[in-house]
């Protein structure tokens, strides 16, 4: 069965520095019908205006996936990170028993785009951990984040997986999912067999034996595939 969170019915919050949608409940938007999927509990699509940025804040036992599409992240935590963050490049930072951290755009001319994600870990506790890596564009599926970290992927505390599809005009790349699969169309359009996605839509897979995703535009497509219990 495949469901379409459209990116039109995703909640807002506009406070002027930031402009943000939410494909499930966060902060005042509250949905009952939307708390998260299977261990995936947040997607947001963030817009930060230039030199703003989110202060001090702690987090703790939550897997916290960011995904920068334009500009680039300033990130501080107290842990002793500091980073940037530019645009293509993923960070994952493991709240683990507590964590305290900062993120503004780097720019004071240009607005920042991103995506955070939120993933419960299968594990409380434990030192916080901050793990950053650029993946290229390679067109096919490229893991990002993993349980053990194979291949040089990220590490992620949960039975999860994360990928990014890239497929040019006219390709196409069968998956076959054992367990739950979400997907967050990131640029472009996706047609999971035969359900299209649109940029900022997302699908909840379950009960599905083979999926086939394919580009039928002119343009390239990006999509987000989580892999859920």
């Amino acid at each position: 069965m495949i469901t379409v969170r459209k990116a039109h019915e995703r909640g807002r919050a506009n406070f002027g520095w930031l402009d943000s949608r939410h494909t499930f409940s966060f902060g005042s938007y509250y949905d009952p019908q939307h708390m998260g999927f299977s261990e995936l509990r947040v997607i947001n699509d963030d817009i930060v205006q230039p030199g703003a940025g989110f202060d001090t804040h702690g987090h703790r036992d939550m897997e916290i996936i960011s995904y920068v599409l334009e500009g680039s992240i300033a990130h501080k935590d107290s842990e002793g990170n500091v980073k940037i963050l530019p645009a293509g490049e993923f960070q994952l930072m493991s709240a683990g028993s507590g964590i305290y951290h900062r993120e503004y755009n780097a720019s004071d001319t240009s607005p920042l785009r991103f995506l955070q994600i939120w993933i419960q870990p299968s594990e409380t506790g434990g030192q916080p951990g901050y793990q950053q890596k650029a993946f290229g564009r390679e067109p096919g599926i490229t893991s990002i984040a993993t349980p053990d970290g194979q291949g040089g992927t990220l590490k992620i505390k949960q039975d999860a997986s994360l990928s990014q599809i890239i497929l040019l005009p006219g390709e196409s790349v069968p998956i076959t999912p054992q367990r739950n699969v979400f997907i967050h169309q990131v640029d472009g359009q996706l047609s999971v067999n035969d359900t299209i996605l649109a940029p900022g839509d997302g699908a909840m897979i379950t009960q599905e034996s083979d999926i086939l995703l394919s580009n039928l535009g002119a343009e390239p497509v990006t999509a987000l595939v989580f892999d859920l219990p």
